[in-house]
């Protein structure tokens, strides 16, 4: 058996045990994609990331994306989890302001905010936005146990492939209760992760500007704490659906408060591109080495 360096961290978080945890292996070139797989399904949290040494020239550094039912070329809060765990792992320069994420989605810029501890936000895949019949918004309704009076939902892919669900208000969102069963067979059907819904904060506000939910129950993630992809989902809902006023071009998500994991997305939208780059803060939990 071999030793790895093991990191447990909390994602979007400012203090321990809140956030979307996640598990980060440093140095994992001699860790087979089984053992990786394994692994995350012993952690049982929605994801655990492998840190490797760059394939490509461009890149700063590698990251492979297990939750414990397959591999994801892409996902939010494990992105950021790991440049956070590359920057004070040694593996690339601490003090680092820009680097690049090689993962199976591709080349994605990561932009770090240096001070007490670094704040990366990670560039998504370009979104692709694509819309749909009204017969779908009907059966997303009955998966979320709530009507649709609102724009028709989107499928968003981003590597995850959301529908993205509005629903008006904050309020809205929080009295959810979704059909995990039903949600699960229209996910399979639709061959979609799952729902992500959001609403809008009340004007008097909390910091931040809206409120997310995200369900995956066909990826054993029957509600994710804080979910990076369904935010930057949303943030492409926002921007095709001509909502960016009422929410502007840089703004803080909160979710995971269902979950007793209250998170803060910081989110910035570039209206000319369609980009979009989600960040926050990261709390380490765990430090150890763990044997494979």
């Amino acid at each position: 058996m071999q030793s790895f360096r093991f990191n447990q961290v909390d994602v979007f978080a400012n203090r321990p045990y809140f956030g979307n945890p996640l598990a980060v292996v440093a140095g994992a070139e001699g860790v087979s994609e089984e053992q990786m797989l394994q692994l995350a399904r012993w952690t049982n949290l929605s994801e655990t990331a492998f840190l490797l040494p760059p394939q490509n020239e461009r890149a700063s550094y590698r990251v492979r994306i297990f939750t414990p039912e397959c591999e994801l070329p892409f996902a939010g809060h494990p992105s950021v989890g790991a440049a956070y765990c590359a920057l004070r792992s040694g593996l690339v320069d601490a003090e680092a302001e820009r680097l690049v994420q090689e993962c199976d989605a591709g080349l994605l810029e990561v932009v770090v905010e240096q001070g007490d501890e670094p704040i990366p936000f990670v560039q998504s895949p370009q979104p692709e936005v694509t819309e749909l019949d009204a017969s779908v918004a009907t059966r997303a309704a009955a998966c979320i146990g709530r009507d649709l009076d609102g724009p028709v939902p989107l499928l968003v892919d981003v590597g995850p492939r959301w529908l993205v669900v509005p629903l008006g208000t904050e309020e809205a969102v929080h009295a959810l209760k979704p059909d995990m069963q039903q949600l699960a067979r229209f996910s399979g059907e639709l061959e979609i992760t799952g729902i992500t819904a959001f609403g809008m904060a009340p004007s008097r506000g909390g910091g931040h500007q809206i409120y997310v939910r995200s369900f995956a129950p066909i990826l054993n993630v029957p509600e994710d704490p804080v979910c990076g992809s369904g935010n930057a989902s949303v943030a492409a809902f926002i921007l095709h659906a001509g909502l960016l006023d009422r929410v502007g071009g840089d703004y803080i998500a909160r979710q995971g408060h269902e979950l007793h994991r209250d998170g803060a997305v910081h989110v910035r939208m570039d209206p000319e591109s369609g980009g979009v780059a989600i960040g926050g803060r990261v709390v380490p939990c765990i430090e150890g080495t763990i044997q494979l």
